[in-house]
């Protein structure tokens, strides 16, 4: 772990309030963490990033093309649109100060953006780079993960995975965010929700995972045709020959943040659900449906605010904050460069179907 981080933030908005949030409850969870000065906040917006800076203890402000001017910020989270991850994540890595960099996700929005992505990994930059794919670390997840690496479920057959919304049914809603109705894969469902359903999917079925089909769906009068408002994806692990379908939806009714992950193998099966969200379940021939209770099974372990506590959306995102300062990740699987190109290589090949079909 290390000592003191001088930190700079790219945007504003919400989820830079979740980190700035994480940034803070980090001591309250482990023994040792670092010591945090917030040094910049830079948004566009002159009344964001200034309300942002008093409401959460930033000293300066700016717009974020200053950023690359400073020589006093070691560590930078890219918070902004989109398309702006990737081009400040390079510029990041040439700044000489600059030695750690968390990217939201997804960390492109184009196939020149994974070339140029490919070309930093294979370079010798030198900086700690993580991805925003929190979801990796929810309790129950990381002990399913664990699970279904062992091998007991055999070879996976085929498989299911969902994150579904219903906020976009709001026409309020789609009139305030109109900004997240550019196409795929700029934004959209597969984009914002799809990339953390196919992170999991790699986590647990590897890499080589191939999108063989794609289509969208939802039309309302007032989003523009070619926006991504739900995607249906079939996907293929050509090792395994197991196909299966993931389904990224912003107009679902009935749901808030649901997202569901089931996996059927040649000697059982492995299933999670928010619904639950501290527990998922395995089948096994020889011991039938086992209900596991996870709850908040982080390491080193906290005991606030009690170790029965159920581990939650936020919970996650601290200890990806927790590893990306340092921590020990022995039990952790690590959302690195290479793991978000890789999203976004499957991500790219969705949005060449999606923009080939009849609808779009």
């Amino acid at each position: 772990m290390i000592k003191s981080a001088r930190i700079g933030f790219l945007g504003a908005g919400g989820i830079a309030q979740a980190h700035a949030y994480a940034l803070e409850s980090l001591k309250y969870y482990y023994p040792v963490t670092p010591h945090f000065e917030k040094v910049v906040i830079a948004s566009p917006t002159p009344e964001s990033r200034n309300s942002f800076a008093t409401r959460f203890g930033f000293q300066e402000t700016m717009p974020p093309e200053e950023v690359w001017t400073r020589n006093d910020i070691d560590t930078l989270f890219i918070l902004g649109p989109n398309q702006t991850h990737t081009p400040q994540l390079l510029k990041a890595v040439q700044a000489p100060t600059i030695q750690r960099i968390y990217v939201e996700k997804p960390i492109g929005i184009s196939d020149q953006d994974i070339l140029d992505l490919e070309s930093l990994l294979g370079s010798k930059h030198g900086k700690i780079i993580l991805v925003g794919f929190q979801y990796l670390q929810k309790s129950a997840l990381r002990k399913a993960l664990a699970h279904w690496r062992s091998g007991v479920f055999g070879q996976p057959i085929h498989f299911r995975a969902e994150y579904l919304h219903s906020s976009y049914l709001d026409p309020a809603y789609r009139q305030k965010h109109a900004a997240r109705l550019e196409p795929i894969p700029i934004n959209g469902a597969a984009a914002d929700l799809g990339s953390h359903i196919l992170s999991l999917l790699i986590a647990f079925l590897g890499e080589d995972l191939k999108i063989i089909g794609a289509a969208a769906s939802g039309q309302f009068t007032d989003v523009p045709p070619n926006s991504d408002l739900c995607t249906t994806v079939l996907i293929e692990q050509p090792s395994s020959g197991a196909v299966g379908t993931m389904l990224a939806s912003r107009v679902s009714h009935g749901t808030g943040d649901q997202l569901s992950l089931e996996i059927k193998g040649t000697q059982g099966a492995i299933v999670f659900e928010t619904s639950q969200p501290d527990v998922y379940k395995s089948f096994l021939p020889e011991y039938g449906w086992q209900k596991h209770e996870v709850l908040s099974n982080y390491l080193p372990s906290s005991k606030f605010p009690a170790e029965y506590a159920p581990s939650g959306w936020l919970r996650a995102l601290i200890h990806q904050h927790y590893l990306f300062f340092g921590g020990d990740q022995s039990s952790s699987y690590i959302p690195n460069l290479q793991h978000a190109i890789q999203v976004q290589r499957l991500l790219q090949q969705i949005a060449e179907f999606v923009k080939s079909s009849p609808s779009y």
